[in-house]
């Protein structure tokens, strides 16, 4: 029996799941997920959590569970995710592909403001000083805007940060997407935003924020993504099954 393994995560590794489930019924698919949720995606084929030690372990993992083809389906920012699968297939000899979501179009009326990393964004915020900002960057990032002052912080994440917020102009709000352009920008009217701070994830489900920024004349400041690893890629999960089939993996 064929045996795929999908790093997973994302709301394209779900489809790429029941794609192949529907597709291609007698292939075993093994999914993966680090995540920072309780949730159990309602997925087909079995489910894995937990890390893998690193390229080392992953590429074990790929021989003793005899995977047959590895789809690092996980989150255009997961960077050390994507180089660990990378150099875990090229240990194993399994044959990788990446699934990466299409960017985000730039549209007329867009104000980016493209910046490298994380420093460079809150940089870019402290010299925009808007009276308030929405920040769509996760929990993690929370402690990198503390030095900055007179601008009310909104963080939007799924999950609570693990750490108390450190100043009273902090706020954290409790959202899950998918969005609609409507509710955004009635968001960012009612907290008087000022400007958007995101990372380039594309992806249609947290687009709206996008949309509504430019229907706003918002400034956005966007984290660009970080360059994936060589090899073959995939911006659907009907691309990554067209790539298994040519390779005799699914049907």
């Amino acid at each position: 029996m064929t045996r795929i393994l999908i790093l997973g995560g994302t709301a394209e590794a779900v489809a790429l799941a029941k794609g192949i489930a529907e597709g291609a019924p007698g292939v075993d698919v093994v999914t993966s997920l680090a995540g920072i949720l309780d949730e159990t995606p309602d997925l087909p084929g079995r489910l894995r959590r937990g890390g893998f030690g690193g390229a080392d372990g992953l590429a074990r993992y790929l021989g003793d569970e005899r995977i047959d083809a590895l789809v690092d389906a996980t989150h255009p920012f997961a960077r050390i995710m994507a180089a660990t699968a990378c150099t875990a297939a090229c240990r194993s000899g399994v044959p990788r592909i990446k699934l990466v979501r299409p960017m985000w179009n730039r549209m007329p009326g867009d104000c980016w403001i493209v910046v490298d990393d994380l420093d460079a964004a809150v940089d870019a915020l402290k010299t925009l000083a808007p009276p308030a900002a929405l920040i769509t960057l996760g929990s993690r990032a929370v402690d990198s805007f503390r030095r900055i002052d007179g601008v009310r912080l909104i963080f939007r994440m799924i999950a609570p940060p693990k750490e108390p917020l450190a100043k009273p102009a902090m706020e954290v709000l409790l959202q899950r997407g998918p969005f609609d352009v409507q509710r955004e920008r009635a968001l960012m009217t009612d907290r008087r935003i000022g400007a958007l701070v995101t990372r380039a994830s594309g992806g249609r489900a947290t687009e709206a924020k996008i949309r509504a920024a430019r229907d706003l004349h918002l400034p956005v400041i966007m984290i660009r993504r970080p360059a994936i690893p060589e090899g073959p890629v995939a911006a659907t999960a009907e691309g990554v099954l067209a790539w298994l089939r040519e390779r005799g993996f699914a049907g």
